[in-house]
């Protein structure tokens, strides 16, 4: 009986939605349409709570987590639920001194910049956007392209210039005895690569970083320098969100998720050495019909998980 409903309801969209779509490109909503439904496709898993099948998989640990422009906390954007921030144990950066304040009630906070050596770098802020703050210049020649009207270019106004002592991932974490990173969120506009290079001997089970296609800063090394990097690291592309307004038919930048590269032997270990924490992660993100498939293949055994359904491919 559900067979035959499903295969009415797939039947009755394929003729409706041509319809509509018609209506909603004469009403000029379209692409608002288009990328609500995106976003809330994207977001589908959130309507699972794995809480307490989180808290079976990590006993007592927690998930080492080191996030790099940690404005406003960790995990302010909310990109994967809040209820899951109480398993990290999280590492903040946050070189703006006076947002590294706002940050003390957290167990480590680094007011510092991190690079792919120790050096001082310039900063330049944009205090009327402080979160476009970045180690390159912004770009005016391309504030077209990435629909900024003009009467909002003085937002991307650098107004103060600060130095900024920089070190490696693998410096500061050996400073404050990390043996082990299992979770790092990048989001530096446009420093993403030379942080990586810095990164030393750490592994993380999940890496969400973000790449620029089209920057708007001067300068900036082209995003595929960024994911060969990763892949170098034996890590893979698992999602992509597209954020940012730009003319062309792409997003003008992505927040990209990896993971160690399952399809050989150093990868499939990474994951079977910490198959709990990285399994939690999965879950975390969303990542549920990859999540299964990969414990059929690597033979983990979680019989709740095994057959969740996974909202996004609906």
């Amino acid at each position: 009986m559900m067979k035959k409903i499903n295969k009415f309801s797939k039947s009755f969209a394929k003729l409706v939605l041509p319809i509509i779509f018609k209506i909603l490109i004469k009403l000029k909503i379209n692409r608002r349409v288009i990328n609500y439904l995106d976003d809330r496709s994207y977001k589908s898993n959130n309507k699972y709570n794995f809480e307490i099948t989180i808290k079976n998989l990590l006993k007592n640990n927690k998930i080492i987590a080191l996030d790099v422009g940690a404005q406003g906390g960790f995990n302010s954007d909310e990109f994967f639920p809040s209820k899951y921030n109480l398993f990290f144990e999280d590492i903040l950066i946050e070189p703006i001194k006076s947002e590294a304040e706002k940050l003390k009630g957290e167990k480590f906070v680094i007011n510092k910049g991190l690079w792919s050596k120790k050096e001082t770098k310039k900063l330049y802020i944009l205090d009327n956007r402080l979160g476009s703050s970045s180690m390159f210049i912004p770009d005016e020649e391309a504030f077209d392209l990435h629909n900024i009207k003009d009467k909002d270019y003085k937002k991307y106004n650098v107004t103060r210039v600060i130095e900024v002592e920089c070190d490696t991932i693998e410096n500061q974490l050996s400073e404050l005895n990390i043996k082990n990173l299992d979770y790092i969120k990048i989001d530096t506009q446009g420093s993403e690569l030379e942080i990586l290079k810095g990164i030393g001997s750490y592994r993380p089970l999940l890496i969400k970083i973000e790449a620029h296609f089209f920057s708007m800063y001067k300068d900036v090394p082209g995003w595929h320098r960024l994911i060969n990097c990763l892949y170098e690291l034996n890590y893979v592309l698992i999602d992509w969100k597209g954020i940012g307004s730009h003319n062309t038919r792409v997003p003008a930048e992505a927040e990209m998720i990896f993971i160690p590269n399952f399809n050989n032997k150093d990868g499939k270990e990474m994951i079977i050495n910490k198959k709990e924490k990285f399994i939690s992660l999965m879950l975390i993100f969303g990542q549920l019909k990859l999540l299964q498939i990969l414990m059929r293949k690597l033979k983990i055994r979680e019989k709740e998980l095994e057959n969740l359904e996974d909202h996004f491919f609906n």
